[in-house]
């Protein structure tokens, strides 16, 4: 989803324009110039992310009918559309986490043989 998206999906749940919510929107998803593909997540789409949206652009912002949206609420209404729902930063796979995990992408498997789904951003285990 591209960052315009978002913010007319903030739009629609808060009233505004989408240039109204649109720095912030760009804000989460400035970090895909890194990656490229979804994998930009790991960087700011997570619980901390959202502390640090309210670090940089504070605790609300004003659009443009006067009224002052919390920006807990507009970082996580992106997130939840990119990831449908908030994870922490440990959600995401570290390099280390990941060396030891080493998944056949092949077969679905890792090295305890347990079927793994990967899904956009988080990789969940499941038992066969």
């Amino acid at each position: 989803m591209t960052p315009y998206k978002h913010a007319q999906g903030s739009v629609a749940k808060w009233g505004g324009s989408p240039e109204d919510y649109i720095e912030l929107h760009d804000w989460f998803d400035e970090t895909k110039m890194f990656t490229g593909d979804w994998t930009h997540r790991a960087l700011r789409h997570h619980s901390a992310g959202i502390q640090w949206a309210i670090q940089k652009f504070g605790h609300a912002i004003k659009i443009s009918t006067g009224h002052a949206i919390p920006t807990k609420l507009i970082a996580e209404q992106h997130i939840m559309e990119d990831c449908g729902f908030i994870p922490t930063p440990a959600h995401y796979p570290s390099p280390s986490r990941q060396a030891s995990r080493k998944v056949d992408v092949a077969s679905g498997k890792n090295n305890q043989n347990k079927k793994i789904e990967v899904k956009l951003c988080q990789i969940v285990q499941k038992s066969q």
